[in-house]
């Protein structure tokens, strides 16, 4: 068996001239989701995306449905969605992470357009934290370099006739 490979465009996915990006976030755990806005708009900022748009949700449960609503809008190239789901004391940590992970895969799946994870599945408050301060671990900047390196990604996977 033989393999083709094809070069693609050179290395464009850390340029977001152009692009527009939706943030969804969860309201809930604010202190965090405010840490990974905080590093997503800077790392899109950073990255020249002009066109950057927030909407909150009141929790994790709810982004799912938010990051397809702004999928399928037409209006955004991509999604970041951010949200932080600490353990308790119950079994409800493992539901709501499981399903908004499900959710927010099932909605780039849909709809074609990257939905980047920025949600933290964290099991002590002081661990979403250390994720979610200003500097070079803040994922919600990591998600949002995930979510233009997939737009050209995808772009580039079109392209090839």
């Amino acid at each position: 068996m033989t393999k083709a490979r094809t070069k693609s465009a050179p290395r464009q996915e850390s340029n977001g001239a152009g692009l527009r990006v939706a943030i969804v976030r969860a309201r809930f755990n604010e202190r965090v989701v405010d840490g990974l806005t905080e590093g997503a708009e800077a790392a899109l900022t950073a990255m020249g995306v002009a066109h950057v748009s927030v909407f909150d949700v009141p929790g994790a449960f709810e982004l799912p449905l938010a990051a397809q609503a702004a999928a399928t809008s037409g209006r955004f190239d991509a999604v970041v969605a951010l949200g932080a789901v600490i353990k308790g004391g119950t079994d409800h940590y493992e539901h709501i992470a499981r399903e908004t992970a499900a959710g927010l895969q099932r909605a780039a799946l849909a709809s074609g357009v990257p939905v980047a994870f920025g949600v933290l599945t964290v099991a002590k408050a002081s661990q979403a934290l250390e994720r979610s301060r200003k500097g070079p671990d803040n994922k919600g900047a990591e998600a949002a370099r995930a979510a233009v390196a997939s737009v050209h990604a995808l772009r580039a996977i079109r392209a090839e006739r």
